[in-house]
């Protein structure tokens, strides 16, 4: 994990990151990767696809009374050769049932991760019971689940939607020891999450009605910003349910940050920072860049 972080704020009016200093972008094939990286270097192609370069399996997860989530569905790579992998829980949004965002799982999980895609306890579940069964569910998938094997136990991260988003960054800041985070459209009446350390990615829509950005993921990450290794993409002509379906955006900062913060993979760095070039799909990006 990086020790230190530079600070960068851009819009979607910046200058292109290669008009500095007359510097040619730095490729994958210059970075070293971690001892955990896995898959081919990555292109700015390659990560805006839906599916990555891992074959992958899925397996449903009954309910079953005392493990601390409810039911849900494991996506992992078939490929037993690479060592093992970082395990990412997601958590839909209130009223929502689990395939709402379950596209998530197998596109991660096609990037080298063991996903798990919740149904909630129930779907008027608020973002503090959220946090519990996101981490309730990574702790299963290192300890006891049919896949655990293929998980590495130190590598954890959550994810979420809507009130589930504000649950992943309560469970950020209940579990340091995360190494990442993803709120998407994030929901929660409490927004200072100042405490948090573990790299996160907020992920909010300009004109989202239900968590209006104003309330919510603005002040969400300005209560964060301080820390290092810490993002904020502001999707662009988006709505509360954007971040539910596909998109090329949402793959490529999704998996980037997974990349680079559970799997320590420098290779997606350039992906993040500098500050990408002008997208028609986002109205902001701000992060402090990994050193």
């Amino acid at each position: 994990m990086a020790a230190a972080a530079l600070a960068v704020a851009t819009t979607a009016a910046f200058v292109a990151p290669q008009a500095f200093a007359g510097q040619a972008p730095t490729t994958a094939a210059q970075v070293r990767a971690s001892a955990f990286a896995k898959g081919p270097d990555p292109t700015e192609q390659t990560i805006k696809a839906q599916r990555g370069p891992f074959q992958i399996k899925q397996l449903s997860v009954a309910a079953q009374s005392g493990r601390g989530f409810n039911r849900g569905t494991i996506y992992y790579p078939t490929d037993t050769g690479q060592g093992t992998y970082g395990a990412i829980a997601v958590i839909p949004g209130f009223l929502e049932p689990e395939f709402i965002t379950s596209w998530y799982g197998p596109t991660l999980a096609s990037y080298g991760f063991v996903v798990m895609t919740l149904e909630p306890f129930a779907i008027t579940d608020f973002p503090d019971p959220r946090s519990n069964q996101l981490l309730a569910a990574v702790d299963w998938l290192a300890a006891d689940s049919p896949v655990k094997a293929q998980v590495d136990p130190n590598r954890l991260a959550v994810m979420g939607h809507s009130m589930g988003g504000g649950g992943a960054l309560l469970a950020a800041s209940k579990r340091p020891s995360l190494k990442a985070a993803v709120p998407l459209a994030p929901w929660n009446l409490y927004a200072d999450f100042a405490g948090v350390t573990v790299p996160t990615l907020v992920i909010g829509a300009d004109n989202d009605f239900i968590a209006p950005v104003g309330m919510h993921a603005d002040p969400m990450y300005a209560s964060i910003k301080a820390s290092p290794n810490e993002g904020y993409l502001k999707l662009k002509n988006a709505d509360h349910f954007t971040v539910n379906s596909y998109s090329a955006t949402l793959t490529k900062f999704t998996v980037s940050w997974m990349k680079r913060y559970v799997d320590e993979d420098t290779r997606y760095t350039q992906f993040l920072c500098p500050a990408p070039q002008p997208d028609p799909s986002f109205a902001s990006f701000q992060m402090t860049c990994p050193s």
